[in-house]
């Protein structure tokens, strides 16, 4: 008989839009891990584009299906949470009636799947928490907060249904107990995880040019405007940073309609701040063409605050390159100040400073950036990452979460 450490299992992920975004990078190396570990793997969702995507999709190492995807992902631009909430629950009406076995149910983002996906009782759920949703959504005002209300109670009350809740960070496991106060006195405490880095997929040549790089979505909260700031102050400041460039690279969805307004304001900043020639805009790089602007740069300015998590802040390291981040969230956890980059306040005159030491100082780079890499390999890697969460799926399999 087959011992329990090496049962292979079924294994069915739930997840709302396969892009390119961090969540996503997550559950693919999810994906693309436990079906190492001999898994087979099974990645359901409500769109997944081909030409707009992580390559491991396509790769056939696990089966992807989409179902839903004509359903709307807003109205008007309004009633995201309710539309993301109705293409959920119909991959979740697909896999349990057109998929009738399943050992291991891992879902994130949406929890409302839960519930529906316990009506398997042969699978146990997982769900991976990247932050609470009802502190990413706005209550602005009157009309928008009766509006969240019972979606908001509807997270927390699905989200406490998993037989295992893990999340990101220890920054997010304590944003959860603080929001989800009920599952906090129940005694449901959640699990971490870090997301993880292919380190050896960052393995090429390494050089050190005068461009600092920031990698990140085209959203307002990812705060792409305080790279162009510190960036003109920067090059204000001296001789020695006259041959310097920025590049603003990342995820770019023309459906969007923020990632479409962002864009051009930040193209507007650098305009208005007097460094639009030599700011540069790279909008949906490949995975090729980020790893060649990884491996080019001086370093990465990694510019969210309170940032859940945050994956770039790990290429960058795997690349040999240090991170100047806000001193805030996931990269407290993830980048070691003064040893792999500089831990900053948000604000442009800090980032500035760290951006001039590295500039005037051509061996820091380099000194800082061998150092992010053994630090990364040793945390970070996916290796390290699919071994924990295998052991996560067996150990919810056969009860015995500790």
């Amino acid at each position: 008989m087959e011992s329990k450490g090496r049962r292979k299992l079924k294994v069915a992920i739930i997840h709302p839009d396969l892009g390119i975004g961090g969540a996503e990078r997550l559950i693919v190396d999810a994906a693309v891990e436990l079906a190492a570990h001999g898994h087979s793997v099974h990645v359901l969702t409500a769109h997944h584009d081909k030409s707009h995507c992580f390559e491991e999709t396509l790769s056939g190492k696990f089966k992807v299906s989409v179902y839903g995807s004509f359903l709307p992902r807003h109205i008007l631009y309004s009633f995201h949470a309710v539309c993301a909430y109705l293409r959920c629950i119909f991959v979740a009406l697909c896999v349990l009636f057109m998929w009738p076995s399943f050992d291991i149910v891992l879902a994130d983002q949406v929890s409302v799947v839960i519930p529906l996906m316990k009506l398997k009782r042969s699978a146990k759920v997982i769900f991976y928490c990247h932050f609470p949703d009802l502190l990413l959504a706005q209550h602005s005002t009157w009309l928008r907060r009766m509006y969240r209300k019972p979606i908001d109670l509807l997270e927390e009350k699905t989200t406490g249904m998993a037989n295992l809740i893990l999340v990101n960070s220890k920054f997010t496991k304590s944003t959860f107990a603080t929001t989800f106060q009920g599952l906090h006195l129940r005694g449901i405490e959640p699990a971490v995880l870090y997301p993880a880095v292919n380190v050896e997929q960052f393995s090429g040549q390494c050089s050190y040019k005068p461009n600092f790089l920031s990698i990140n979505r085209f959203e307002r909260k990812k705060n792409l405007q305080l790279a162009i700031s510190a960036f003109a102050l920067l090059s204000s400041s001296g001789t020695n940073s006259c041959e310097a460039t920025l590049t603003i690279a990342g995820g770019f969805d023309r459906r969007l309609k923020e990632n479409v307004e962002y864009l051009e304001e930040l193209k507007m900043l650098a305009e208005v701040q007097g460094v639009s020639d030599r700011v540069n805009f790279v909008t949906s790089c490949s995975t090729q063409e980020r790893n060649t602007l990884l491996s080019q740069c001086l370093c990465v300015l990694y510019t969210p605050k309170n940032e859940h998590f945050g994956i770039v802040p790990l290429e960058a390291m795997a690349s040999q390159k240090p991170v100047i981040a806000c001193n805030s969230g996931g990269p407290v956890e993830t980048v070691k100040h003064e040893l792999t980059g500089f831990l900053c306040e948000p604000i442009p005159l800090e980032f500035s400073k760290a951006m001039s030491g590295l500039l005037s100082d051509g061996e820091l780079a380099v000194r800082m950036g061998r150092e992010a890499r053994r630090h990364v390999t040793e945390m970070f890697s996916t290796n390290t990452f699919g071994d924990r969460l295998n052991r996560y799926i067996l150990d919810t399999y056969h009860q015995r979460i500790e």
